[in-house]
């Protein structure tokens, strides 16, 4: 989607929305349509599946700007993988506003910068899924995660870390022989280093629910084949901040989060 001239980017992420009263809700958007810039960028934890679109059009319809985004594991919460990225499909194709980003082409931010994004998902390949004790609400108010033993779940896992790769290696070739810098929206970390929490490394416990491994390779892979292009990823998931350098030209930045207080993590400009 070619821009005429170059956009800012209000990014913000694991907003939460459903936890929100109506006059919290009211003044988040307030922030968002104040903040100068020209989109709006969540990477993922939105709300729920029963609230993810009313509330992403209620945020549509007060800041009046398009609005980009991915979904992260909430945003599946008492649904279903498939009707939710159907309906998230769906809504992006039939809004004046609303950009679900792997159902579309690379959004151009300007000349030089284009904006790719997929939901990705923890593909429990870091860390030590094993012995880990961690036992993730997706496991339960997912359908497709549901009632799953360890070992099912795992390769259930493993296919929507899969699926994450599969798509960037796909959008990569394209994008970056066009565009010297790419940002990528994502919700799960896709390295160890960018799994921030409370200003540390998350460790083996919790790793294999907050990493999507696949997708991290696929993304070095791009990064190696292009020393001369920039590649800067934007995800959540963890709740906490963090920067975290893979390459020279590979920057990962980890948004921050408090359920009921969500907040613009910053705005991101155009080269």
């Amino acid at each position: 989607m070619p821009a005429p001239t170059p956009l800012r980017l209000a990014w913000a992420t694991d907003v939460h929305l459903n936890f929100l009263s109506r006059e919290d809700l009211a003044a988040f958007c307030a922030t968002l349509a104040a903040t100068p810039s020209d989109a709006v960028l969540f990477t993922g934890d939105i709300a729920e599946a029963t609230s993810l679109r009313r509330l992403l059009e209620a945020v549509a319809a007060a800041i009046e700007r398009p609005l980009y985004f991915v979904l992260g594991n909430h945003d599946f919460y008492r649904g279903s993988i498939a009707a939710v990225r159907a309906a998230a499909a769906e809504l992006s194709a039939a809004s004046r506003w609303l950009r679900w980003l792997p159902s579309i082409p690379p959004v151009e931010l300007g000349p030089d910068t284009a904006l790719v994004g997929h939901d990705g998902w923890a593909d429990v390949r870091l860390g030590d899924y094993e012995r880990s004790p961690v036992m993730l609400n997706d496991y339960v108010l997912i359908k497709e995660l549901a009632n799953l033993g360890k070992q099912r779940r795992r390769e259930a896992l493993h296919h929507l870390g899969d699926e994450a790769a599969a798509y960037l290696r796909g959008v990569f070739p394209g994008v970056l022989a066009r565009y010297r810098r790419v940002i990528v929206a994502t919700h799960v970390p896709p390295f160890k280093e960018a799994c921030w929490h409370e200003g540390q490394i998350s460790n083996d416990d919790w790793l294999p629910h907050f990493t999507c491994k696949a997708a991290g390779e696929a993304i070095r892979e791009a990064a190696e084949r292009h020393p001369d292009r920039q590649i800067e990823v934007l995800c959540g998931h963890t709740h906490g901040a963090g920067v975290a350098e893979i390459l020279p030209n590979l920057v990962v930045r980890t948004g921050g989060a408090e359920y009921g207080e969500p907040a613009v993590q910053g705005v991101i400009a155009a080269a």
